[in-house]
């Protein structure tokens, strides 16, 4: 991200936790082996969503409003870590790899679950 003005979502550290995440599953998905389209998919819509959903908090008024994409945020955190475990399951993803995107997704569900209080 630039230095200089940014969009209210942008100073938190959970958006860059999740921008961060992006980058990652985006890596995954292009390591995973030929006909797993399916996997790379879900794992790049789920994780696409995290900090989209945060985005979109951020400019609602209401703390109800925030509140919803939020959840909508952390949900999409805890399925990406059910994708990742998914891909270990299935051979397609090493254990290491997966736990270091585990460890990303722990301190964004951390982070989304005391917003949403």
């Amino acid at each position: 991200m630039s230095e200089g003005p940014y969009l209210d979502h942008e100073g938190l550290d959970v958006y860059r936790c999740a921008i961060e995440f992006v980058a990652l599953a985006t890596r995954i998905g292009a390591a995973l082996p030929r006909g797993e389209g399916e996997l790379r998919d879900q794992l790049k819509r789920a994780s696409m969503s995290i900090p989209l959903n945060l985005a979109e908090s951020s400019g609602k008024a209401s703390s109800a409003e925030r509140a919803r994409f939020l959840t909508i945020a952390r949900g999409s955190a805890l399925e990406c870590g059910a994708i990742l475990d998914v891909g270990v399951a299935m051979g397609m993803l090493d254990e290491r790899t997966a736990s270091s995107g585990r460890a990303l997704l722990i301190r964004i569900v951390a982070m989304l679950t005391k917003m949403t209080r």
